[in-house]
């Protein structure tokens, strides 16, 4: 084959980066992929449609060399060293105005160092979510790319043509600069996140209300085809209907409860405290996981402390509607923090996050897809400047319409001693912003009291310390 034959190229032809560029060969560009595995480079080519151009090489200097110019090519490799590595290979391959991204979940922070770094080459670095999985990068995912806006048009093409598309719109858009692409791509996991833990917990009442997993199954099927219509209720749906291959149970049944995690929520918790911005739903679904892997501890404390029923529970009809009121009113508030955190770092990081596109690009192919996020673009498409998206009208009329029975979800959790963390602090995080006066006046007071950081008041400007205990 010439040289300066292929379009766009892939390094790292795992699942993902085998799936995503066969999805853009699919689409008529021309692809070539680079692992130092042959036998991943020859699954990409045996993978190829019939009549597409797809090229499989173990020699990264020959897959640059066979990119037209300015290159456009992604790595889709682990995060951390593995991407420092990668760079430093392709510097001397590659020539100013080339353009790379990093579609794998980096730290933004590494993002905004490469970025800088790369820089003085002339090289256009790039960070990128993705979004969807094995499947989702075959078919349409979600695409969060942030960096150069100039550098994004050269490659605009190729990603809105193999994205997922809403009405007709690619779900992709640049979303701002710098380390942006990963740090929405950060907040988007932390929110996935928290309502998976959301959708457990619901799970958790509403078995130990007595739903089988039959009813389960339903009562989710049903709820897919209403307002918490969403990606993840489903899956979660399809998740009860599921047989185990190895006894005649379910298999979410024998399914250990100890949950594992690759760190991106964790980042998110971690990064809001630096902003600061309060995401306690999230909080807790990390916190939550965590827990889950004190396996042995649990049980003994479950010989401990022993359950306790108190009063008369609901019936199931009324368990069902109260549950389904509680998981849209948490899963409301689960996007609204992140979108909150966005809206921060957008600001305090220079990053200009456009939150209207990042909603829109999260309407389809990703984890997190929702019929919710029409009701964000409709609120966003009213005020661009929504600092939190509670502050809609819209939003609020849902919210009130769901709070009673979120109430009496969060009390039945609570007084049957099942742990619904994050949906108790979805509510509180809720009534503590919809206060005008918290308690935190007393905090003030005390942290005066033992440590003269002074305080203001309500009635006099300017700062003030009191010699506490002298009256």
């Amino acid at each position: 084959m010439a040289d300066n034959l292929f379009d766009f190229g892939m390094i790292g032809l795992g699942v993902m980066g085998r799936n995503l560029l066969l999805n853009v060969a699919d689409h008529g560009f021309s692809v070539i992929g680079f692992d130092k595995d042959n036998a991943k480079t020859t699954a990409l080519e045996d993978s190829a449609t019939e009549g597409t151009t797809v090229k499989g090489v173990p020699d990264l200097a020959e897959m640059v060399q066979g990119l037209k110019t300015p290159r456009k090519l992604m790595m889709l490799v682990p995060a951390g060293k593995p991407v420092d590595d990668v760079i430093a290979s392709l510097i001397p391959l590659l020539d100013k105005g080339d353009v790379v991204i990093d579609g794998g979940n980096s730290h933004y922070t590494d993002t905004l160092r490469r970025v800088e770094y790369l820089k003085e080459t002339g090289i256009n670095f790039m960070g990128m979510g993705v979004s969807g999985g094995e499947k989702g990068a075959r078919t349409g995912p979600s695409m969060m790319p942030g960096g150069n806006e100039a550098a994004y048009e050269h490659v605009k093409p190729i990603l809105e043509s193999i994205a997922a598309k809403v009405g007709g719109v690619p779900c992709v858009d640049y979303l701002g600069k710098g380390g942006a692409g990963h740090y929405v791509k950060m907040v988007h996991n932390g929110i996935e996140y928290a309502i998976m833990q959301l959708i457990s917990e619901s799970y958790v009442i509403l078995k130990k209300g007595g739903l089988t997993n039959e009813q389960l199954h339903e009562t989710f099927k049903s709820w897919n085809e209403g307002l918490l219509q969403s990606f993840l209720v489903e899956i979660t749906a399809d998740i009860f209907a599921q047989k185990d291959d190895k006894t005649d149970a379910h298999l979410v049944d024998v399914i250990s409860d100890k949950a594992g995690s690759k760190g991106t929520g964790k980042w998110t918790s971690q990064d809001s405290m630096e902003l600061p911005v309060a995401v306690p739903v999230i909080d807790t679904a990390v916190a939550m996981r965590t827990l889950s892997g004190y396996k042995d501890e649990r049980v003994q404390a479950s010989s401990l402390y022993a359950d306790e029923t108190q009063g008369e529970a609901p019936s199931q009809e009324e368990l069902i509607a109260m549950v389904h009121d509680a998981l849209y009113f948490a899963t409301i508030l689960s996007y609204a923090q992140g979108l909150a955190m966005l809206f921060q770092a957008s600001k305090e990081l220079a990053m200009d996050i456009p939150l209207p596109k990042v909603v829109s690009v999260w309407r389809g192919g990703c984890i997190i897809r929702s019929s919710l996020l029409e009701v964000f673009t409709k609120a966003y498409a009213e005020n661009k400047h929504l600092s939190n998206i509670l502050l809609s009208g819209e939003v609020a009329k849902i919210v009130k319409s769901t709070l009673k029975n979120t109430r009496a979800v969060v009390a039945l959790a609570a007084s049957e001693g099942i742990a619904a963390g994050a949906l108790m602090s979805s509510l509180a995080y809720f009534d503590a912003f919809r206060s005008e006066r918290m308690s935190t006046n007393l905090i003030q007071a005390q942290r005066d009291f033992f440590g003269a950081h002074t305080y203001q008041r309500i009635d006099i400007p300017g700062t003030f310390h009191t010699e506490w205990g002298q009256n």
